[in-house]
């Protein structure tokens, strides 16, 4: 199933969830949003009201911000699986490094084999880590580190692969619809 899901990379601001979204209008099919961002605070939660504001009213919503692989399984056992559109790879490995390392390591390898079994489509956004500066402190060192790791898998499971800087998409692996 790998050919039909799309990884959309780039840094912050850079368009990546817009380049995300209109994969997914373009598409055809019903979409399901899985969201993977908390409120943990005012501001991220202003945050989050406008994205759901910004989205078309007849996707779905799946808010989930640790048990991604679960939200997949069943997503894909529906007579008609939608298209699903996971946002972001960023926020999700943040909470899964405060979750702890045993629930990390399932998690990830539980989303992996979901995403890998899902018979619909997927277009997956995650931030680009590896263009900037090593971190001065050791978590952020490894969140680079494993946000890098986790792209490298993703980008080897998905037929389409598109960067996104300063809104311009720019296809790394794979072909973007004329439409978008």
């Amino acid at each position: 199933m790998a050919k039909m899901h799309t990884l959309v990379l780039g840094g912050i601001r850079s368009g990546k969830t817009g380049l995300a979204e209109r994969l997914a209008r373009v598409a055809g099919v019903d979409v399901v949003y899985v969201a993977t961002a908390t409120a943990g605070d005012q501001e991220m939660a202003e945050r989050i009201q406008r994205h759901k504001q910004g989205r078309p009213k007849a996707w779905g919503l799946a808010e989930e911000p640790v048990h991604l692989g679960h939200v997949i399984t069943q997503m894909g056992r529906q007579n008609y699986p939608p298209m699903l559109l996971v946002d972001c790879m960023s926020l999700w490995l943040s909470n899964l490094l405060l979750a702890g390392d045993d629930i990390f390591r399932a998690e990830r390898q539980s989303f992996l084999r979901a995403l890998e079994n899902y018979p619909g489509q997927v277009v997956i956004v995650s931030n680009e880590v590896g263009l900037g500066t090593i971190g001065m402190d050791a978590l952020t060192r490894r969140f680079c580190d494993e946000l890098g790791w986790l792209n490298q898998d993703l980008a080897q499971r998905c037929g389409r692969v598109v960067m996104s800087i300063a809104g311009l998409p720019m296809a790394l692996k794979g072909h973007l619809p004329k439409q978008v």
